[in-house]
Order: C-alpha cells, then sequence, then structure tokens
C-alpha cells in the first residue's frame, strides 16, 4: 500500500484553511470545542482553540502568532513554536491546508 506524501511544512508564510468537510465547532451539551472532519472528529484543547478560532484562509501564520503573542503578553519564540507544531500537526492530519 502507497502511503501519501506527508504535505509540505507550514511556515510563519504559509496561509493556512481548513481542509473542505472541516471545522471548528462548539458541542454546547459537552461544552467542549471538536474539531469536526468527513468521518472523524479531534477534541481540541484551549491552545488549539486560541489558534483555531484565528485561521480564516487570509491570514498568515506570521500574522496569527503576532495576534496570539499579544493576546497572551507572552514570548513571541515560544508562541511561534506552539503554532507552527500545532499547524503542521494538522496538516499531516488533513485538518488543514495551505490556501
Amino acid at each position: 500500500m502507497t502511503g501519501q506524501a506527508a504535505p509540505p511544512p507550514m511556515t510563519e508564510d504559509s496561509v493556512p484553511r481548513f481542509a473542505r468537510g472541516t471545522r471548528l465547532q462548539f458541542d454546547r451539551v459537552r461544552e467542549t470545542w471538536f474539531i469536526q472532519a468527513p468521518e472523524r472528529a479531534f477534541l481540541a484543547d484551549a491552545i488549539a482553540v486560541e489558534v483555531l478560532q484565528l485561521v480564516d484562509g487570509t491570514r498568515t501564520l506570521g500574522g496569527l502568532i503576532d495576534t496570539l503573542a499579544a493576546k497572551f503578553d507572552a514570548p513571541r519564540p515560544v508562541i511561534t513554536q506552539d503554532v507552527l507544531t500545532l499547524v503542521n500537526d494538522l496538516a499531516t492530519r488533513q485538518v488543514l491546508v495551505h490556501a
């Protein structure tokens, strides 16, 4: 069986968007956020929710990182590492793609 090639890594210049049929959704009954994808779902932790709420298909990851660093008054290098790790993991899972 042939595996699918990994997507190119996202960088600060990348503009992520949700893959077709995939979205961030709040479950009111369970009071939790999750990522809804075709035939699967992922629970989203608090950090993922903060990042994914900013994914709009027009904003670069650099801009998203700047927004989060200002919002949380956190060091940009720390936010950068966390965001890039998260979005690249979600790209591998075919949740996010390059816009």
